[in-house]
């Protein structure tokens, strides 16, 4: 599988990780030529080994399956200015929209991230997943020895079969949350956990996992 990266933080770089191990080609957009080469550079130094490419945003969009791992407002300038190049492709929406005082969500409480990020582009195949994951956590592709868990959720069966897929060529187990609207509730856990990061105090380095 193509996969496109847009975003070069460490989000960008945990799934890149996961995609390289699981035989994935990857291409990091970033925002100008160094931030992506610098990016695919801590790809090429983790040893995930794999082809790995770079792009800037004004270049054209490739891939089978793009992941917008940027924070929310940048996704949705990320999606507007794609629109077109989106058309038919899976798109994999990360984000957690987190207000600016950090106490709720910045999306109406009917919604979502993901499905205010389809009304903008109505031929995307918009997936929700990897927002309930830590960066530290991709990276290494388990926590205390347990294999990371991905909710997914989304209408397009064949789309969260190709994001299932992308997770579990990396080692990661995926799980079916259902259609998009699930979203909403993907994301308010994806703000649960990072709130409570203090009181946890694991610094990001912790898990959601089901077990039975």
């Amino acid at each position: 599988m193509d996969v496109t990266i847009i975003g070069t933080g460490n989000m960008a770089r945990g799934i890149g990780t996961r995609a390289l191990a699981g035989g994935h080609t990857v291409t990091v957009v970033g925002k100008d030529s160094d931030s992506a080469e610098e990016a695919a550079a801590a790809l090429r130094e983790s040893g995930a080994g794999g082809t790995i490419a770079t792009g800037v945003a004004d270049d054209e969009l490739g891939g089978d399956l793009v992941v917008l791992a940027v924070y929310y407002p940048d996704a949705r300038a990320a999606v507007e200015q794609y629109a077109d190049e989106l058309s038919g492709k899976v798109v994999v929406d990360i984000t957690n929209p987190i207000n600016d005082s950090f106490d709720g969500l910045a999306v109406p409480a009917d919604s979502s991230a993901t499905q205010e990020l389809a009304k903008l582009a109505d031929d995307a195949r918009f997936v929700k997943a990897f927002n309930t994951t830590f960066a530290g956590t991709l990276t290494a592709g388990e926590v205390g020895g347990q294999q990371l868990d991905v909710l997914i959720a989304g209408d397009d069966e064949e789309a969260k079969r190709a994001v299932a897929e992308l997770a579990r060529d990396g080692g990661l187990n995926p799980v079916d949350a259902g259609p998009l609207p699930r979203a909403r509730e993907l994301e308010a856990l994806g703000f649960l956990h990072m709130t409570l990061q203090d009181a946890l105090g694991t610094g990001y380095g912790s898990t959601v996992k089901f077990l039975s």
